[in-house]
This record gives C-alpha cells, structure tokens and sequence, in this order.
C-alpha cells in the first residue's frame, strides 16, 4: 500500500480588523468639538460648587448664571455659526443697544404699539446683517474688517439718532402684560423668559448644523471657501443669511432686554462682543472655521456663565475675575487643540484572528 500525502493548509495569522461594535470608539469620542468644553464645564462647576457654597447651587444661584447664559447663548449661536463657516461678527455689541433703543423710542417715547417696536428692532438686525453680508461678499474684505467698522458706525448712529429723536441716550419703555410675560420677565421671580427662547433656538440651531443641507454648507465653507463654491454651493447665500441670523438674534437680545428692564441705553451691549466669541472659543470652535459644534457652544456658553457669576459667591475677590476667564479662554483652546491631536493620531487596534 503506498502511502498518499494530504496537503494540509498552513496555518496563517492575519489582522482582521475589530468587528462592529455599536459603542463609539475612544478616537471618536475625543475628536468631538465639544469634548475639552464638557471637561471644562464640569470642573468649573465643581469648583464653584465647592467653593461658592450651597448658595450658589440654589435656585437663585443657578438663576444668576443660567439667565447671563440665556442672553450670551442666543447670540454665541449664530457667531459661532458664522466662525465654523469662517467669518466673524463684531457688530453684536452695537446692535444690542441700537435695537433697544429702536423699540424704546418708537414704543416708549412715541407711544406707538409695541409690535410696531418689536418689528422695527428685528428688521433693524436683519438690514444690518444683511449689510455686513453684502459688503464682506462684495468687497472681499476679512468680516473682521467689515464688521469692525459697522460696529462703530452703528454705535454712532445709535447716539446721533437718540438725541436727535429722543433728546435723550436713555429712554423709558413700558410694554404691555404679552410682550412683557413673553420677551421680557422673570419666571418665579429669578429665571428670564430668554432661558425658554434660547432652549428653542439651540434645537433650531442644532437641527441645521446637524441634520440640513445649509448644515452641510456652513462646515464646507469653513473649511475651504474657494472648494465649496466651485461645488456648487452657494457660498454667498449662505453668507448672507448666517450675517442675517447674527443680526437677527443679537436685536432680539437687546429689544428683550428693553423690554425687562422698561429702559433702553445707548452704552448697553458693548461686553457682548468678546463674551460671545469667548464662549465660542471655549465650546471648541476654531477661529480659522470649518469645526464646531452646536453643544459645544452650549457648554462653552455655560462655562463661561459659570465663571462669570461664580467669583462673587467664592470669598475671592471678584475683580480677579477678568484673569480667571482669561486663563480659562487659552486652558480651553490648549484642551481642545490637545484632544483634536489625540483624534487625528489615533487608530484603533486590530485583532489577530487565527484562519
């Protein structure tokens, strides 16, 4: 009988990648815009907890930062929208005052209703956004710029028309029980009205960015202008009406404030230029566009918020607390540069499977 010699197959290691797993991997958790704010977030909320008491936890502590939140976050949103998508708004902190001021002089010292007033304020953001739209298009000037010089000659406009039809740079306003209980009241007596429109606006927001073919655009713009546009998006659209919104929004925020606090002041506003884009920076959007994110922004935004009142419930002395959101603004920006290196270097390990 002779023997007959079987091949058997060698046997061969290869690297097969992992096999799908529903759960988000670390590379795809740490490459999230809004990961280094949420870290930042909860441990100034930490610190302050400690530190700031049990006053600061109670309604009325919570009350003070989430009401500064609420107006700061209605206007972070479409500013950080407009630097995902590489520009910059500086005229929120002159629209602020020139849309209070409209619906003040217009329903309060000329006595005509006030929807008139709301109207006249809102379309006043939208003329001056789309203004800023157009020029920054049209002139090829950085927004920057653009915005830079109508946010001084906005303000001036603001204090020439104020004395011309007022006489006056501050204007009393009383609306009425609707407009008050819906734009400008507390609820409870501590949390603004402006809490419940900032949480629809951040849906909105986040349904656009996150779920929208202008989402889509906005990102593509970010990241290179000049790619998009020969893809058929249609750069200067959407330019303008990301412009509008900030407008929009930042008109809003002055003409609820008119409304809350029955006055109107030409000098309102102006902190809201460096604290929007402060809040921006911390929820991990770049200054140079094309990545951030909506819940990013809400936390930066909180962050912010959080530091801001909370020095005054710490025995420390509330005048360190323009160095605290210093450190804080280049902490988040080294935190967030740190984790987007973590994402792009990391590569998921792969599993040796015996075949």
């Amino acid at each position: 009988m002779t023997s007959q010699a079987h091949d058997q197959p060698a046997v061969v290691a290869t690297a097969l990648p992992a096999p799908h797993s529903s759960m988000p991997s670390i590379g795809s958790l740490v490459r999230r815009p809004e990961v280094g704010s949420l870290i930042g977030m909860i441990a100034v909320l930490v610190f302050f907890s400690i530190f700031g008491g049990a006053n600061f936890m109670s309604a009325g502590g919570a009350a003070s930062w989430l009401n500064v939140a609420s107006e700061l976050g209605i206007i972070a949103l479409p500013v950080g929208l407009l630097m995902i998508a590489g520009h910059l708004d500086l005229s929120v902190g002159s629209m602020i005052p020139a849309s209070s001021m409209t619906i003040a002089i217009i329903s309060g010292h000329y006595d005509q209703p006030i929807i008139v007033g709301i109207l006249a304020a809102l379309g006043l953001g939208l003329a001056v956004g789309f203004i800023n739209g157009v020029l920054v298009i049209r002139t090829k000037v950085p927004s920057f710029v653009v915005t830079l010089a109508t946010l001084f000659a906005l303000a001036g406009l603001t204090l020439g028309l104020s004395i011309i039809l007022s006489g006056s740079t501050s204007v009393a306003l009383k609306s009425g029980p609707i407009a008050k209980l819906v734009l400008g009241d507390y609820l409870g007596g501590k949390f603004q009205v402006t809490l419940f429109w900032w949480i629809a606006i951040v849906l909105i927001v986040g349904f656009i960015l996150n779920f929208s073919r202008f989402g889509n655009w906005i990102l593509a713009m970010g990241g290179d202008a000049v790619s998009a546009r020969n893809a058929g998006i249609p750069t200067d659209r959407v330019t303008i009406a990301l412009f509008m919104s900030s407008g929009l929004c930042a008109a809003f925020v002055g003409m609820s404030q008119a409304i809350l606090y029955n006055s109107a002041q030409v000098a309102a506003g102006q902190s809201f230029i460096f604290n929007s884009i402060i809040a921006v920076v911390i929820g991990g959007v770049l200054l140079t566009g094309g990545y951030g994110s909506v819940v990013g922004i809400v936390l930066g935004t909180l962050t912010f918020s959080i530091v801001n009142q909370g020095i005054f419930y710490t025995g420390f002395d509330a005048n360190w607390a323009s160095l605290i959101i210093g450190v804080l603004l280049l902490a988040a920006v080294l935190m967030n540069n740190t984790f987007r290196t973590m994402a792009l270097t990391y590569a998921p390990r792969t599993k040796s499977r015996v075949r």
